[in-house]
């Protein structure tokens, strides 16, 4: 199982998903009215490293982090 966790104004709690790559994540957050919106602003971390790829094998135990853009000053 893969932990994913929604980080700041997504407000969604997080979810655990027998997932092998980022791809897989991809569709199912697609359908999910919630996440959808925000999945083409947000960075996305495996394991708190920022990753570019949705080509990323995944394993048993690995973290995921959505992580919208923020405001601060």
């Amino acid at each position: 199982m893969v932990k994913i966790e929604f980080l700041g104004p997504i407000n969604k709690e997080d979810m655990d998903l027998d997932i092998t790559n980022l791809s897989q994540l991809s569709e199912i957050l697609k359908k999910d009215a919630d996440v959808s919106t925000w999945l083409t602003n947000c960075a996305v971390a495996v394991n708190d490293t920022l990753v570019t790829s949705k080509d990323i094998a995944l394993k048993d135990g690995d973290k995921i982090s959505l992580l919208p853009p923020v405001c601060g000053g």
